[in-house]
């Protein structure tokens, strides 16, 4: 049976075409609000490598007309999995600029409809992460960091204890505070950018932290830092023990 989709999304940007078009066509641009870490080779005929654990496409792109759009999308596979990505910019008086996405694509199988929902909930929180990053920290770059849940547990379980060791109550919105010491790191003031039923992002005066509903485990934390001194190695074992010792 399968599924074909297309996911539309746009916001106005406190954001110059330069720094919009320098977060959707390289690779550090990418790595401070995409998932994992991304490596553009330039131009049309060019490539976008994702790399996200086990999970590294490389995408072709498909259009480059700079500071306008940029699209870039997988080939079909046998039976028939595909996804494309399409940005579209525009300036505006006053220097902001206006993002539109379309991401579309099939999905094989009867069962689509869980891959499906799982998707657009990530997809809503990485846009959402852009419109974050080209708000707060336009100009800057981040390095991404993941951390893992334990396996065995449920996301249902997990989701409420995620909210409890940020210091939030439910139901929980948009603009709530947080609160959080990860062992080796210093205590966290954040506010709730962006949550759905599967994600919460929360927003630091020097880093995005998102947690996210993950396929293999009910949990990832794909986190952006924005400081240059940061320890990484340091901040990933923080997130991983904090992780273990909350949902274990």
């Amino acid at each position: 049976m399968g599924h074909r989709f297309e996911q539309r999304q746009e916001a106005e940007l406190p954001a110059s075409l330069e720094q919009v078009w320098a977060a959707i066509t390289t690779g550090q641009g990418l790595d401070s609000w995409f998932m994992g870490h991304s490596e553009v080779r330039p131009g049309p005929g060019g490539t976008v490598r994702t790399t996200f654990g086990d999970y590294a496409p490389e995408l072709s792109i498909a259009e480059w007309d700079p500071f306008r759009r940029f699209a870039y999308s997988s080939g079909e596979a046998q039976d028939g999995r595909c996804i494309a990505y399409e940005f579209l910019i525009e300036g505006r008086h006053g220097g902001s600029t206006v993002l539109r996405t379309v991401t579309s694509g099939f999905l094989p199988g009867d069962d689509w409809q869980d891959e499906y929902e799982a998707m657009t909930a990530g997809m809503q929180l990485y846009f959402r992460t852009l419109v974050e990053y080209l708000s707060y920290f336009a100009g800057r770059f981040a390095t991404p960091i993941t951390a893992l849940g334990p396996a065995g547990t449920t996301w249902d379980r997990d989701r409420a204890a995620l909210h409890r060791g940020l210091g939030l109550t439910e139901p929980v919105i948009r603009g709530d505070r947080v609160r959080v010491s990860p062992d080796g790191l210093a205590p966290i003031d954040g506010v709730v950018y962006f949550v759905n039923s599967d994600t919460i992002g929360v927003r630091s005066s020097d880093a995005l932290y998102r947690f996210l509903r993950g396929f293999h485990k009910p949990v990832i934390a794909s986190h952006l830092l924005f400081s240059g001194d940061a320890d990484l190695g340091q901040a990933e074992r923080a997130w991983q023990t904090w992780l273990s010792r909350l949902l274990g």
